[in-house]
Protein backbone atom coordinates (compact mmCIF):
# COMPACT_ATOMS: atom_id res chain seq x y z
CA UNK A 1 0.00 0.00 0.00
CA UNK A 2 2.63 2.36 0.85
CA UNK A 3 4.95 1.81 -2.47
CA UNK A 4 1.78 2.00 -4.13
CA UNK A 5 0.58 5.59 -2.34
CA UNK A 6 4.12 6.83 -3.33
CA UNK A 7 3.82 5.96 -7.34
CA UNK A 8 0.84 7.56 -7.11
CA UNK A 9 2.71 10.63 -5.91
CA UNK A 10 5.36 10.31 -7.89
CA UNK A 11 3.11 10.39 -11.06
CA UNK A 12 1.22 13.93 -9.81
CA UNK A 13 3.54 16.50 -8.79
CA UNK A 14 0.76 19.01 -8.57
CA UNK A 15 -1.14 16.91 -5.85
CA UNK A 16 2.42 16.82 -3.95
CA UNK A 17 2.39 20.59 -4.73
CA UNK A 18 -0.76 21.38 -2.85
CA UNK A 19 -0.61 18.45 -0.52
CA UNK A 20 3.28 20.22 1.23
CA UNK A 21 1.60 23.68 0.92
CA UNK A 22 -0.92 22.74 2.93
CA UNK A 23 0.38 19.92 5.26
CA UNK A 24 3.49 22.04 5.39
CA UNK A 25 1.86 25.01 6.96
CA UNK A 26 -0.40 23.14 9.29
CA UNK A 27 2.55 21.86 10.86
CA UNK A 28 4.32 25.47 10.33
CA UNK A 29 1.47 27.10 12.90
CA UNK A 30 2.51 24.82 15.99
CA UNK A 31 4.66 26.47 18.12
CA UNK A 32 6.98 25.11 20.29
CA UNK A 33 7.76 27.37 23.39
CA UNK A 34 6.45 30.11 21.61
CA UNK A 35 8.71 29.30 17.88
CA UNK A 36 7.14 28.36 14.68
CA UNK A 37 8.70 27.08 11.44
CA UNK A 38 6.06 29.05 9.38
CA UNK A 39 6.88 28.53 5.89
CA UNK A 40 10.30 26.72 6.54
CA UNK A 41 7.96 23.69 7.38
CA UNK A 42 7.00 23.25 3.70
CA UNK A 43 10.56 22.93 2.89
CA UNK A 44 11.74 20.36 5.60
CA UNK A 45 8.60 18.60 4.69
CA UNK A 46 9.09 18.52 1.23
CA UNK A 47 12.99 16.89 2.15
CA UNK A 48 11.22 14.33 4.25
CA UNK A 49 8.82 13.33 1.89
CA UNK A 50 10.78 12.92 -1.03
CA UNK A 51 13.46 11.15 1.02
CA UNK A 52 11.10 8.48 2.16
CA UNK A 53 10.45 8.22 -1.37
CA UNK A 54 13.59 7.52 -2.42
CA UNK A 55 13.93 5.12 0.07
CA UNK A 56 11.43 2.37 -1.57
CA UNK A 57 11.65 1.14 -4.94
CA UNK A 58 8.99 1.46 -7.67
CA UNK A 59 6.90 -2.04 -7.92
CA UNK A 60 8.30 -4.11 -10.93
CA UNK A 61 11.33 -2.15 -11.47
CA UNK A 62 13.72 -2.04 -8.64
CA UNK A 63 14.40 1.87 -9.25
CA UNK A 64 13.92 4.11 -6.21
CA UNK A 65 10.38 6.21 -5.82
CA UNK A 66 11.54 10.09 -7.12
CA UNK A 67 8.71 12.30 -5.70
CA UNK A 68 9.41 15.83 -7.07
CA UNK A 69 8.18 18.79 -9.03
CA UNK A 70 9.20 20.02 -12.29
CA UNK A 71 11.90 22.70 -11.58
CA UNK A 72 9.99 25.22 -13.78
CA UNK A 73 7.44 25.21 -11.23
CA UNK A 74 10.33 26.02 -8.61
CA UNK A 75 11.31 28.67 -10.68
CA UNK A 76 8.15 30.45 -11.45
CA UNK A 77 7.30 30.48 -7.64
CA UNK A 78 10.90 31.65 -6.67
CA UNK A 79 10.54 34.27 -9.45
CA UNK A 80 7.14 34.96 -8.51
CA UNK A 81 8.44 36.07 -4.84
CA UNK A 82 11.02 38.33 -5.30
CA UNK A 83 8.76 40.37 -7.80
CA UNK A 84 6.68 40.77 -5.40
CA UNK A 85 9.07 41.43 -2.23
CA UNK A 86 10.71 43.91 -5.02
CA UNK A 87 7.62 46.08 -5.58
CA UNK A 88 6.68 45.94 -1.74
CA UNK A 89 10.51 47.52 -0.97
CA UNK A 90 11.26 49.55 -4.29
CA UNK A 91 9.62 52.93 -2.06
CA UNK A 92 12.27 52.72 0.42
CA UNK A 93 14.77 50.72 -1.09
CA UNK A 94 16.81 53.14 -2.84
CA UNK A 95 16.49 55.59 0.03
CA UNK A 96 18.36 52.30 2.12
CA UNK A 97 20.91 51.41 -0.59
CA UNK A 98 22.31 55.02 -0.27
CA UNK A 99 23.97 53.29 3.00
CA UNK A 100 24.26 50.28 2.37
CA UNK A 101 27.72 50.37 1.03
CA UNK A 102 29.26 49.23 4.54
CA UNK A 103 27.57 45.80 4.63
CA UNK A 104 27.79 44.98 1.35
CA UNK A 105 31.47 45.41 1.78
CA UNK A 106 31.23 43.66 4.72
CA UNK A 107 28.89 40.89 3.58
CA UNK A 108 31.48 40.41 0.33
CA UNK A 109 34.72 39.74 2.98
CA UNK A 110 32.51 37.14 5.11
CA UNK A 111 31.36 35.24 1.92
CA UNK A 112 34.96 35.28 0.41
CA UNK A 113 36.64 34.32 3.66
CA UNK A 114 33.93 31.25 4.07
CA UNK A 115 35.38 30.04 0.57
CA UNK A 116 38.40 29.87 1.64
CA UNK A 117 37.67 28.50 4.72
CA UNK A 118 35.50 25.38 2.28
CA UNK A 119 38.82 24.93 0.82
CA UNK A 120 40.94 25.12 4.16
CA UNK A 121 38.92 21.93 5.79
CA UNK A 122 38.07 20.22 2.77
CA UNK A 123 41.68 20.21 1.43
CA UNK A 124 42.56 18.90 5.39
CA UNK A 125 40.37 16.05 5.33
CA UNK A 126 40.95 14.79 1.41
CA UNK A 127 38.07 16.18 -0.25
CA UNK A 128 38.06 16.79 -4.08
CA UNK A 129 37.68 20.73 -4.76
CA UNK A 130 34.37 19.96 -7.11
CA UNK A 131 32.77 18.42 -3.85
CA UNK A 132 34.11 21.36 -2.06
CA UNK A 133 32.70 24.02 -4.13
CA UNK A 134 28.91 22.12 -4.58
CA UNK A 135 29.41 21.58 -0.47
CA UNK A 136 30.14 25.44 -0.82
CA UNK A 137 26.67 25.87 -2.98
CA UNK A 138 24.39 23.59 -0.39
CA UNK A 139 26.03 25.67 2.94
CA UNK A 140 24.75 28.77 0.90
CA UNK A 141 22.04 27.95 -0.45
CA UNK A 142 22.31 28.47 -3.59
CA UNK A 143 21.43 26.48 -6.57
CA UNK A 144 22.55 28.78 -9.27
CA UNK A 145 26.02 28.51 -7.71
CA UNK A 146 25.67 24.66 -7.87
CA UNK A 147 25.21 25.22 -11.42
CA UNK A 148 28.29 27.57 -11.88
CA UNK A 149 30.22 24.97 -9.74
CA UNK A 150 29.09 21.68 -11.65
CA UNK A 151 30.40 23.55 -15.43
CA UNK A 152 33.10 24.88 -14.17
CA UNK A 153 34.51 21.84 -12.99
CA UNK A 154 33.41 19.77 -16.25
CA UNK A 155 35.00 22.96 -18.15
CA UNK A 156 38.53 22.28 -16.15
CA UNK A 157 38.24 18.59 -17.38
CA UNK A 158 36.13 16.65 -14.91
CA UNK A 159 32.79 15.21 -16.40
CA UNK A 160 31.53 13.96 -13.50
CA UNK A 161 31.72 17.57 -12.06
CA UNK A 162 28.09 18.26 -11.89
CA UNK A 163 27.35 14.60 -10.62
CA UNK A 164 29.87 15.08 -7.61
CA UNK A 165 28.89 18.94 -7.03
CA UNK A 166 25.43 18.06 -6.90
CA UNK A 167 26.15 15.19 -3.99
CA UNK A 168 28.26 18.39 -2.06
CA UNK A 169 25.07 20.62 -2.15
CA UNK A 170 22.35 18.00 -1.41
CA UNK A 171 24.39 17.20 2.39
CA UNK A 172 25.24 20.69 3.10
CA UNK A 173 22.07 22.39 2.83
CA UNK A 174 19.60 21.00 5.32
CA UNK A 175 22.14 23.02 8.06
CA UNK A 176 22.61 25.72 5.25
CA UNK A 177 18.61 26.35 6.23
CA UNK A 178 18.73 25.32 10.07
CA UNK A 179 21.62 26.83 10.74
CA UNK A 180 20.73 30.46 9.34
CA UNK A 181 17.59 29.97 11.32
CA UNK A 182 19.23 30.07 14.47
CA UNK A 183 20.97 33.33 13.73
CA UNK A 184 17.95 34.73 12.64
CA UNK A 185 16.01 34.01 15.33
CA UNK A 186 19.48 35.21 17.48
CA UNK A 187 18.80 38.85 15.68
CA UNK A 188 15.49 39.07 16.35
CA UNK A 189 15.93 38.12 19.90
CA UNK A 190 17.12 41.69 20.54
CA UNK A 191 14.83 43.43 18.03
CA UNK A 192 12.78 45.14 21.04
CA UNK A 193 16.18 47.76 21.36
CA UNK A 194 16.52 48.76 17.63
CA UNK A 195 17.01 51.80 17.20
CA UNK A 196 15.44 52.32 13.93
CA UNK A 197 11.62 51.03 14.57
CA UNK A 198 9.42 53.98 12.63
CA UNK A 199 8.08 56.33 15.04
CA UNK A 200 4.15 55.95 15.14
CA UNK A 201 2.40 58.29 13.45
CA UNK A 202 -0.10 59.88 15.82
CA UNK A 203 -2.34 63.63 15.36
CA UNK A 204 -2.44 66.06 18.39
CA UNK A 205 -4.06 69.82 18.52
CA UNK A 206 -1.69 72.32 19.66
CA UNK A 207 -2.73 75.61 21.30
CA UNK A 208 -0.08 78.72 19.55
CA UNK A 209 1.69 80.22 22.10
CA UNK A 210 4.18 82.39 20.04
CA UNK A 211 4.26 86.17 19.57
CA UNK A 212 6.04 86.05 16.48
CA UNK A 213 3.40 85.20 14.17
CA UNK A 214 5.71 82.22 12.36
CA UNK A 215 4.03 80.96 8.64
CA UNK A 216 3.82 77.00 8.64
CA UNK A 217 6.18 76.81 5.96
CA UNK A 218 8.79 77.98 7.89
CA UNK A 219 7.51 75.69 10.86
CA UNK A 220 7.94 72.86 8.61
CA UNK A 221 11.41 73.39 7.63
CA UNK A 222 13.28 73.26 11.01
CA UNK A 223 11.39 70.42 12.18
CA UNK A 224 12.83 67.22 11.43
CA UNK A 225 10.97 64.17 10.37
CA UNK A 226 7.80 63.51 8.93
CA UNK A 227 4.72 66.94 9.73
CA UNK A 228 1.77 68.04 8.00
CA UNK A 229 -1.08 70.73 9.06
CA UNK A 230 -4.08 69.63 8.93
CA UNK A 231 -6.61 71.96 10.62
CA UNK A 232 -6.63 75.86 12.19
CA UNK A 233 -9.07 77.71 13.95
CA UNK A 234 -8.55 81.23 14.87
CA UNK A 235 -9.61 81.56 18.95
CA UNK A 236 -11.91 79.56 20.37
CA UNK A 237 -15.08 79.75 18.18
CA UNK A 238 -13.69 80.46 15.13
CA UNK A 239 -14.91 78.28 11.76
CA UNK A 240 -11.85 75.47 10.93
CA UNK A 241 -10.02 75.89 7.89
CA UNK A 242 -7.43 74.16 6.11
CA UNK A 243 -4.30 75.72 6.42
CA UNK A 244 -1.60 76.20 4.09
CA UNK A 245 2.07 76.61 4.00
CA UNK A 246 1.82 80.87 3.71
CA UNK A 247 -0.19 80.69 6.72
CA UNK A 248 0.49 82.81 10.10
CA UNK A 249 -0.03 81.19 12.95
CA UNK A 250 -0.70 83.37 16.39
CA UNK A 251 -1.12 83.33 19.66
CA UNK A 252 -4.32 81.95 21.19
CA UNK A 253 -4.65 79.94 17.76
CA UNK A 254 -5.42 75.98 17.93
CA UNK A 255 -4.32 74.15 14.83
CA UNK A 256 -4.25 70.21 14.06
CA UNK A 257 -0.68 68.46 13.29
CA UNK A 258 -0.46 64.74 11.65
CA UNK A 259 3.31 63.26 11.77
CA UNK A 260 5.47 61.20 13.08
CA UNK A 261 5.49 60.73 17.16
CA UNK A 262 9.10 62.44 17.65
CA UNK A 263 8.29 65.71 15.01
CA UNK A 264 4.76 66.30 16.64
CA UNK A 265 6.25 66.44 20.16
CA UNK A 266 9.05 68.52 19.13
CA UNK A 267 6.38 70.99 17.41
CA UNK A 268 4.06 71.02 20.30
CA UNK A 269 7.04 72.21 22.52
CA UNK A 270 8.15 74.57 19.43
CA UNK A 271 4.80 76.04 19.22
CA UNK A 272 2.87 75.84 22.57
CA UNK A 273 1.14 72.71 24.31
CA UNK A 274 -1.04 69.96 23.64
CA UNK A 275 -4.35 71.26 24.09
CA UNK A 276 -7.25 69.50 25.47
CA UNK A 277 -9.97 70.80 22.43
CA UNK A 278 -10.01 68.37 19.49
CA UNK A 279 -10.63 70.03 16.05
CA UNK A 280 -10.69 66.67 14.47
CA UNK A 281 -14.45 65.89 16.59
CA UNK A 282 -16.07 69.74 14.93
CA UNK A 283 -16.75 68.18 10.88
CA UNK A 284 -18.92 70.89 10.56
CA UNK A 285 -16.78 73.10 8.57
CA UNK A 286 -14.10 70.45 7.31
CA UNK A 287 -14.72 66.41 7.50
CA UNK A 288 -12.38 63.51 6.84
CA UNK A 289 -12.54 60.30 5.64
CA UNK A 290 -10.29 57.05 4.88
CA UNK A 291 -10.50 56.69 0.92
CA UNK A 292 -9.07 53.55 -1.25
CA UNK A 293 -7.23 54.30 -3.80
CA UNK A 294 -8.90 52.10 -6.88
CA UNK A 295 -8.76 54.36 -9.96
CA UNK A 296 -5.33 53.31 -12.04
CA UNK A 297 -5.26 57.35 -12.66
CA UNK A 298 -4.60 57.97 -9.48
CA UNK A 299 -2.06 55.47 -8.72
CA UNK A 300 1.76 55.91 -9.04
CA UNK A 301 1.56 59.66 -8.89
CA UNK A 302 2.83 61.01 -5.19
CA UNK A 303 0.27 63.43 -3.73
CA UNK A 304 2.24 66.70 -4.58
CA UNK A 305 1.36 65.85 -8.32
CA UNK A 306 -2.36 65.44 -7.00
CA UNK A 307 -2.48 68.76 -6.29
CA UNK A 308 -5.31 68.38 -4.13
CA UNK A 309 -5.16 71.66 -2.41
CA UNK A 310 -5.84 73.71 -5.86
CA UNK A 311 -8.65 71.23 -7.00
CA UNK A 312 -10.26 70.19 -3.93
CA UNK A 313 -9.22 72.82 -1.24
CA UNK A 314 -8.03 69.54 0.31
CA UNK A 315 -5.57 67.50 2.10
CA UNK A 316 -3.93 64.07 2.14
CA UNK A 317 -2.67 63.86 6.04
CA UNK A 318 -1.81 60.12 5.82
CA UNK A 319 -1.62 57.18 3.89
CA UNK A 320 -2.07 53.42 5.13
CA UNK A 321 -0.23 51.04 2.83
CA UNK A 322 -1.08 47.28 4.61
CA UNK A 323 -0.64 47.88 8.40
CA UNK A 324 1.66 51.09 8.28
CA UNK A 325 0.53 54.40 8.54
CA UNK A 326 2.89 57.08 6.86
CA UNK A 327 2.50 60.79 6.96
CA UNK A 328 1.10 62.23 3.51
CA UNK A 329 4.10 64.15 2.64
CA UNK A 330 4.08 65.71 -1.27
CA UNK A 331 6.96 63.15 -2.44
CA UNK A 332 5.13 60.08 -1.21
CA UNK A 333 4.16 58.01 -4.69
CA UNK A 334 0.86 56.51 -3.70
CA UNK A 335 -0.40 52.52 -4.60
CA UNK A 336 -3.39 51.13 -5.95
CA UNK A 337 -5.13 49.94 -2.76
CA UNK A 338 -3.46 52.56 -0.32
CA UNK A 339 -5.90 53.95 1.82
CA UNK A 340 -5.92 58.05 2.58
CA UNK A 341 -6.98 60.04 4.70
CA UNK A 342 -8.38 63.27 3.31
CA UNK A 343 -9.46 66.17 4.75
CA UNK A 344 -11.65 68.75 2.80
CA UNK A 345 -14.61 70.95 3.23
CA UNK A 346 -17.80 68.88 4.08
CA UNK A 347 -19.83 69.38 0.71
CA UNK A 348 -16.77 67.73 -1.50
CA UNK A 349 -16.48 64.53 0.42
CA UNK A 350 -18.16 62.70 -2.17
CA UNK A 351 -16.79 64.32 -5.59
CA UNK A 352 -13.44 63.56 -3.90
CA UNK A 353 -14.59 60.12 -3.26
CA UNK A 354 -14.93 59.64 -6.74
CA UNK A 355 -11.77 60.96 -7.51
CA UNK A 356 -10.01 58.36 -5.80
CA UNK A 357 -12.14 55.31 -6.75
CA UNK A 358 -12.98 53.90 -3.39
CA UNK A 359 -13.39 50.23 -4.61
CA UNK A 360 -12.33 47.08 -3.17
CA UNK A 361 -10.92 46.47 -6.44
CA UNK A 362 -7.73 48.57 -5.36
CA UNK A 363 -7.14 46.46 -2.86
CA UNK A 364 -7.32 42.87 -5.04
CA UNK A 365 -6.21 43.99 -8.25
CA UNK A 366 -2.78 42.55 -9.19
CA UNK A 367 -2.40 44.55 -11.77
CA UNK A 368 -1.59 41.66 -15.04
CA UNK A 369 -0.16 44.04 -17.36
CA UNK A 370 2.50 45.17 -14.80
CA UNK A 371 3.11 41.51 -13.19
CA UNK A 372 3.36 40.04 -16.54
CA UNK A 373 5.69 42.60 -18.51
CA UNK A 374 7.92 43.04 -15.03
CA UNK A 375 8.35 38.80 -14.02
CA UNK A 376 9.22 38.82 -18.02
CA UNK A 377 11.83 41.49 -18.20
CA UNK A 378 13.01 40.08 -15.20
CA UNK A 379 13.85 36.62 -16.51
CA UNK A 380 14.97 37.70 -19.58
CA UNK A 381 17.49 39.78 -17.43
CA UNK A 382 18.24 37.02 -15.34
CA UNK A 383 18.93 34.69 -18.23
CA UNK A 384 21.42 37.37 -20.28
CA UNK A 385 24.78 35.47 -20.26
CA UNK A 386 28.27 37.49 -18.58
CA UNK A 387 30.97 36.53 -19.44
CA UNK A 388 34.08 36.26 -16.88
CA UNK A 389 37.51 37.03 -17.42
CA UNK A 390 38.00 33.59 -17.24
CA UNK A 391 36.19 32.89 -20.13
CA UNK A 392 33.36 31.44 -18.66
CA UNK A 393 29.95 32.81 -18.65
CA UNK A 394 27.39 33.14 -16.11
CA UNK A 395 23.85 34.61 -15.25
CA UNK A 396 22.27 36.03 -11.98
CA UNK A 397 19.42 33.78 -12.46
CA UNK A 398 15.74 34.54 -12.95
CA UNK A 399 14.82 35.22 -9.08
CA UNK A 400 17.76 37.87 -9.13
CA UNK A 401 16.38 39.55 -12.47
CA UNK A 402 12.63 40.07 -10.81
CA UNK A 403 13.62 41.27 -7.98
CA UNK A 404 15.65 43.85 -9.72
CA UNK A 405 13.12 44.52 -12.01
CA UNK A 406 10.48 44.40 -9.16
CA UNK A 407 12.41 47.53 -7.16
CA UNK A 408 12.18 49.64 -10.18
CA UNK A 409 8.71 49.00 -10.79
CA UNK A 410 7.99 49.37 -7.09
CA UNK A 411 9.98 52.61 -6.95
CA UNK A 412 8.98 54.64 -9.29
CA UNK A 413 4.89 53.74 -9.74
CA UNK A 414 4.10 55.11 -13.33
CA UNK A 415 5.51 55.49 -16.32
CA UNK A 416 3.59 57.56 -18.22
CA UNK A 417 0.06 56.36 -18.04
CA UNK A 418 1.62 52.88 -17.17
CA UNK A 419 1.31 52.08 -13.60
CA UNK A 420 4.29 50.13 -12.82
CA UNK A 421 3.25 49.10 -8.69
CA UNK A 422 0.92 46.19 -7.78
CA UNK A 423 -1.15 47.01 -4.62
CA UNK A 424 0.61 46.31 -1.27
CA UNK A 425 -2.13 43.26 -0.37
CA UNK A 426 -1.43 41.99 -4.04
CA UNK A 427 1.96 41.55 -3.33
CA UNK A 428 1.25 40.02 -0.15
CA UNK A 429 -0.37 37.29 -1.24
CA UNK A 430 1.40 36.60 -4.73
CA UNK A 431 4.64 36.50 -2.08
CA UNK A 432 3.62 34.74 0.08
CA UNK A 433 2.12 31.65 -2.97
CA UNK A 434 5.54 31.89 -4.55
CA UNK A 435 7.37 31.62 -1.45
CA UNK A 436 5.35 28.22 -0.62
CA UNK A 437 5.53 26.48 -4.31
CA UNK A 438 9.11 27.46 -4.47
CA UNK A 439 9.85 26.09 -1.17
CA UNK A 440 7.83 22.55 -1.65
CA UNK A 441 9.80 22.14 -5.43
CA UNK A 442 12.99 22.75 -3.32
CA UNK A 443 12.59 20.52 -0.78
CA UNK A 444 11.86 17.33 -2.70
CA UNK A 445 14.71 18.16 -5.10
CA UNK A 446 17.16 17.98 -2.07
CA UNK A 447 15.03 15.31 -0.33
CA UNK A 448 15.53 13.24 -3.27
CA UNK A 449 19.44 13.59 -3.46
CA UNK A 450 20.13 12.93 0.35
CA UNK A 451 20.08 8.81 0.02
CA UNK A 452 22.55 8.71 -2.35
CA UNK A 453 24.68 11.32 -1.06
CA UNK A 454 24.85 9.60 2.23
CA UNK A 455 25.61 6.40 0.67
CA UNK A 456 29.21 7.31 -0.10
CA UNK A 457 32.45 7.77 2.68
CA UNK A 458 32.31 11.35 2.29
CA UNK A 459 29.31 12.24 3.80
CA UNK A 460 30.67 13.47 6.96
CA UNK A 461 33.13 15.15 5.54
CA UNK A 462 30.68 17.49 3.35
CA UNK A 463 28.72 18.19 6.80
CA UNK A 464 31.97 19.33 8.43
CA UNK A 465 32.66 21.56 6.04
CA UNK A 466 28.95 22.55 5.27
CA UNK A 467 28.84 22.94 8.77
CA UNK A 468 32.21 25.41 8.98
CA UNK A 469 30.76 27.58 5.92
CA UNK A 470 27.28 28.52 7.53
CA UNK A 471 27.86 29.23 10.97
CA UNK A 472 31.19 31.20 9.51
CA UNK A 473 28.43 32.86 7.55
CA UNK A 474 25.95 33.51 10.01
CA UNK A 475 27.74 34.07 13.27
CA UNK A 476 30.24 36.84 10.74
CA UNK A 477 27.18 38.26 9.62
CA UNK A 478 25.15 38.50 13.12
CA UNK A 479 28.49 40.18 15.25
CA UNK A 480 29.38 42.52 12.28
CA UNK A 481 26.29 44.08 11.55
CA UNK A 482 25.00 44.10 15.05
CA UNK A 483 27.84 45.41 16.65
CA UNK A 484 29.97 47.50 13.99
CA UNK A 485 27.21 48.84 12.07
CA UNK A 486 24.84 49.08 14.33
CA UNK A 487 22.19 47.05 12.57
CA UNK A 488 18.73 46.50 14.21
CA UNK A 489 17.83 42.88 14.79
CA UNK A 490 14.26 43.12 12.50
CA UNK A 491 16.72 44.04 9.14
CA UNK A 492 19.37 42.18 9.90
CA UNK A 493 16.96 38.71 10.42
CA UNK A 494 16.28 39.70 7.11
CA UNK A 495 19.67 40.38 5.86
CA UNK A 496 20.38 37.11 6.74
CA UNK A 497 17.85 35.98 4.37
CA UNK A 498 19.15 37.73 1.46
CA UNK A 499 22.66 36.84 2.16
CA UNK A 500 21.64 32.92 1.86
CA UNK A 501 19.28 33.66 -0.82
CA UNK A 502 17.03 31.49 1.55
CA UNK A 503 13.36 32.53 1.19
CA UNK A 504 12.66 30.29 4.42
CA UNK A 505 14.62 32.56 6.56
CA UNK A 506 12.86 36.00 4.97
CA UNK A 507 9.34 33.61 5.82
CA UNK A 508 10.87 32.77 9.32
CA UNK A 509 11.47 36.40 9.90
CA UNK A 510 8.15 37.63 8.52
CA UNK A 511 6.44 34.96 10.60
CA UNK A 512 8.02 36.57 13.84
CA UNK A 513 7.51 39.97 12.98
CA UNK A 514 4.48 40.58 11.53
CA UNK A 515 5.83 41.19 8.03
CA UNK A 516 7.66 44.15 9.66
CA UNK A 517 8.78 45.75 6.04
CA UNK A 518 12.49 46.42 7.52
CA UNK A 519 12.77 42.71 7.18
CA UNK A 520 12.02 43.05 3.17
CA UNK A 521 14.21 45.75 2.89
CA UNK A 522 17.11 43.84 4.68
CA UNK A 523 16.40 40.78 2.50
CA UNK A 524 16.34 43.41 -0.56
CA UNK A 525 19.29 45.49 -0.08
CA UNK A 526 21.49 42.24 -0.16
CA UNK A 527 20.19 39.55 -2.37
CA UNK A 528 21.30 40.58 -6.21
CA UNK A 529 24.94 41.21 -4.68
CA UNK A 530 24.83 38.06 -2.83
CA UNK A 531 23.25 36.10 -5.52
CA UNK A 532 26.06 37.40 -8.16
CA UNK A 533 28.92 36.91 -5.35
CA UNK A 534 28.24 33.28 -4.78
CA UNK A 535 27.81 32.08 -8.44
CA UNK A 536 31.49 33.50 -9.00
CA UNK A 537 32.74 32.14 -5.77
CA UNK A 538 31.64 28.84 -6.40
CA UNK A 539 32.08 28.92 -10.68
CA UNK A 540 36.58 29.50 -9.05
CA UNK A 541 36.44 26.89 -6.81
CA UNK A 542 34.68 24.37 -9.22
CA UNK A 543 37.38 25.45 -11.73
CA UNK A 544 40.08 24.17 -9.52
CA UNK A 545 39.34 21.20 -10.24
Amino acid sequence: MVTNLLAHLAKNPVLVLFLLVGTGMLVGHVKARGVSLGAAAVLFLGIALAAWGAAWDVPDTGRPTFITIPPEIGTFGLALFTFAIGVQSGPNFFHVIRNAAGPLVIMLTILVAAAGAALGVGHALGMDPTLIAGTFAGAVTNTPALAAAGNAATAAGNPEGAGIATVGYAVAYLYGVVGMLFFCLLALRYRRTDHDTPSPVINRTIRVERRDSPRIEDILEVIPGELKFSRLRRGETGPITRPTPKDHVYAGDLVTVVGTKDAVNQVIRDLGHGSSHSLIEDRKYLDFRRITVSDPKVAGRTVGELAMDASYGATISRVRRGDVDMVGTPDLVLQLGDRVRVVAPTGRMAEITRFFGDSARGLSSINPVAMGLGMALGIIIGEWEFLTPTGATFSIGSAAGTLIVGLVFGKIGRIGSFVTALPFTATAVLSEFGLLVFLAQAGTKAGSQIESAFAGDDWWKILLTGFVVTTMVGLSLYVTMRWVVGMGGTRLSGLLGGVQTQPAILAFANERTGSDPRVALGYAMVYPVAMVAKIFIAQILGGLA
